[in-house]
């Protein structure tokens, strides 16, 4: 009884953190504020070295907040274990894309049809778990996937509430590009998490070491991905141009969402 009442817990929490996660970003990047307005680039790189942060403290935890254990695992883990380590450049690099992608989505869809277009990610989920890990799916399985596709698609219809043909074809250029980023995102998002679930299967390691090579890897790209696209707008302001509450908490809900999944 106990076990099914944190089930439920845990569940109401996961989707008050998500739809959080979803309005929040969403009011951060249409939010008209004095100044410039924050990097996602650079919001992606924080948030890997929170994720590094909290894993870490994790770890030290659960090894009885030794440092010496702490120090020992890590070595052992990851500088001794480079090999394993490496296969985890494969799905970081994806999910630092996916990220990127998730603010590129939500500056150009608005909260209800990014989250009910993202929802995809079960799908692509779905159809990676049948092509890499060898699970099949009933028939109910493969029915609700079937409406879930519908109900994406009717989201998508094009409705005729736009006001003048500038606007209109402004609007659509905009949400294409979001729908894009979503689905192109939906994508990497089932391949990065079967990926990682193989891996884990395939490892005794603990998932939280395994979120420490994932945030290792995705802080490294995170950073070219800054540099390359964002680069002159870091020198020139700095990475926490823009920065505000509203940034700092759409940060701390990726963390806590998000150690990677």
């Amino acid at each position: 009884m106990a076990s099914s009442r944190l089930k439920y817990l845990s569940l109401g929490v996961l989707v008050f953190q998500t739809t959080s996660l979803v309005l929040t970003m969403r009011y951060s990047r249409t939010l008209q504020a004095d100044g410039p307005r924050y990097l996602a680039s650079s919001a992606v790189v924080v948030a890997e070295v929170m994720k590094i942060i909290t894993c870490v403290l994790l770890v030290f935890k659960e090894h009885s907040y030794s440092m010496r254990a702490l120090n020992s695992v890590l070595r052992q883990e990851i500088l001794h274990k480079p090999i394993e380590t490496l296969k985890l450049a494969i799905p970081s690099g994806i999910y630092t894309l996916q990220n990127n992608l998730l603010y590129v989505a939500l500056s150009n869809l608005d909260a209800a049809t990014y989250q009910v277009t993202y929802q995809l990610k079960i799908l692509t989920t779905a159809l990676f778990s049948v092509s890499m890990l060898g699970r099949r799916l009933g028939v109910y399985q493969w029915l609700s996937l079937l409406i879930l596709m519908t109900g994406v698609a009717l989201v998508q219809w094009p409705s005729e509430s736009a006001s003048g043909p500038e606007k209109e074809a402004l609007s659509a250029g905009s949400q294409f590009v979001g729908v894009m980023a979503v689905l192109v995102a939906c994508c990497s998002s089932g391949f990065a998490g079967v990926y990682f679930e193989k891996i884990l299967k395939e490892s005794k390691q603990s998932v939280w070491v395994r979120n420490i090579q994932l945030g290792m890897f995705g802080l490294v790209f995170g950073l070219f991905g800054m540099l390359a696209y964002d680069g002159e707008r870091v020198r020139e302001s700095g990475m926490f141009q823009g920065y505000n509450t509203i940034t700092w908490t759409v940060v701390a809900l990726q963390v806590t969402i998000t150690p990677d999944t």
